[in-house]
């Protein structure tokens, strides 16, 4: 009886240790270098709802970078952080993203992340399936930057399988979830579609 209780201790370990290295890796990033990003609340909180998957945070402050210049460029080569991010992108099984929009366009910092991982591949998304978000405190959600992304992406690597616009952060995003009852019905359409992909 022991020595079944030993083995089948040792099977259950071998399951739980296969099943932990095979799980699929999400990150979950927002557009924006905000300590209190609303658009990262709503990329983590959205990676979460996907089931069965490891979920990893990227903070574009952990990846600080020089403005982009070609003359930098030539002169220094190309920031050690624009290679990491990229690979964090390349190891992922999935992303996603949450846009911050700054006058109706990518925040600055955002945009320069990807002038700098083009510059090392073109097609920095590498296909991974993206769930494409965008929020704000205003009634539009970022929806400009969402519609700029959603045209500019396909042509960067970009496979988009969903997008969702949040609007009115403040009052549609209330103790951790989405409290408007179309919006999160779409925005778990959303998910699904992710889901679905990994």
């Amino acid at each position: 009886m022991e020595i079944y209780s030993l083995e089948y201790k040792y099977i259950f370990l071998i399951f739980v240790k296969y099943k932990y290295y095979s799980m699929k890796k999400i990150i979950a990033l927002a557009g924006s270098n905000s300590k209190n990003s609303i658009n990262k609340q709503l990329a983590v909180y959205a990676a979460n709802q996907v089931n069965g998957v490891e979920v990893i945070v990227l903070d574009l402050n952990n990846f600080e970078l020089p403005l982009y210049g070609i003359d930098y460029e030539m002169e220094n080569g190309i920031p050690e952080n624009a290679q990491k991010f990229l690979d964090e992108i390349k190891s992922s099984d999935a992303i996603v993203l949450s846009l911050a929009e700054h006058n109706g366009a990518y925040s600055s910092v955002f945009k320069n992340l990807i002038d700098w991982m083009s510059r090392i591949d073109g097609k920095l998304w590498n296909n991974k399936p993206m769930l494409l978000m965008a929020t704000s405190p205003g009634d539009r959600g970022g929806a400009s930057v969402l519609e700029i992304a959603k045209v500019r992406f396909p042509h960067m690597g970009g496979n988009i399988l969903a997008d969702f616009s949040l609007p009115s952060f403040n009052q549609n995003f209330l103790e951790d979830k989405i409290v408007n009852s179309q919006l999160r019905s779409d925005f778990e359409e959303a998910i699904k579609k992710l889901e679905q992909a990994i």
